[in-house]
């Protein structure tokens, strides 16, 4: 048995950002890898059936925007928009309202079973969206933390959920990064260092404490 910090865990997963805006090749913004599209589309449809057999909530956070302006209020994106070498540099045309990357990539979720937050408009997900409205109407204490981008969304996301005293598990196959893998490993060093727990998925469907009784 681990020790989460909890006396009963209340469980949800949090998928960030599981769109075709990151995943979709013929349609992202700022994509992804296809090799890494692939595997984290498949171990999260894995985790997530899993979830629902277990009568564990599935949340889908979705970036999404009205127009760039919202985009463009934020300082460091300014910068990434102007340099045509950034992985980044589409910001200012990623995920706006009516654009296909706005769709959660096929198979991932689950019409009237799961939750969908599609306010998201910053890197953590609690910022200007209803999920803590969600998640406390639930009784949730627990987050089970997936999706893209490691060394950004999901970061900033873990960081406020610990500060917000959720306990937090993030299953290390379940979440990856458009990014270099050297800033998913660190991502997920800093996560289990200071924030949250770290495992596989694999290990996160073993755990007794989530099983149901």
């Amino acid at each position: 048995m681990i020790n989460f910090g909890v006396d009963q865990i209340r469980a949800a997963v949090v998928g960030i950002d599981l769109h075709r805006g990151h995943l979709d090749m013929s349609v992202a913004t700022m994509p992804a890898s296809p090799e890494v599209a692939k595997a984290v589309v498949d171990k999260n449809i894995a985790l997530m059936d899993w979830a629902r057999k277990s009568a564990i909530p599935v949340i889908h956070l979705v970036t999404r925007y009205r127009d760039a302006k919202e985009i463009s209020m934020n300082a460091f994106w300014r910068t990434r928009a102007a340099d045509p070498n950034n992985p980044r540099k589409n910001v200012m045309k990623h995920n706006l309202v009516g654009m296909p990357g706005c769709e959660i990539m096929p198979g991932i979720y689950q019409l009237d079973v799961d939750f969908v937050v599609d306010t998201k408009k910053r890197y953590n997900c609690f910022v200007a969206t209803d999920l803590e409205f969600l998640l406390k109407t639930h009784n949730i204490n627990t987050l089970i933390i997936t999706g893209v981008n490691t060394n950004s969304c999901v970061l900033s996301t873990v960081t406020a959920a610990c500060s917000m005293d959720y306990a937090v598990i993030v299953p290390s196959d379940c979440v990856d990064t458009m990014d270099h893998p050297s800033l998913h490993d660190a991502a997920l060093l800093c996560i289990k260092t200071a924030f949250g727990f770290v495992m596989t998925s694999a290990e996160v469907m073993q755990l007794p404490e989530l099983k149901i009784s």
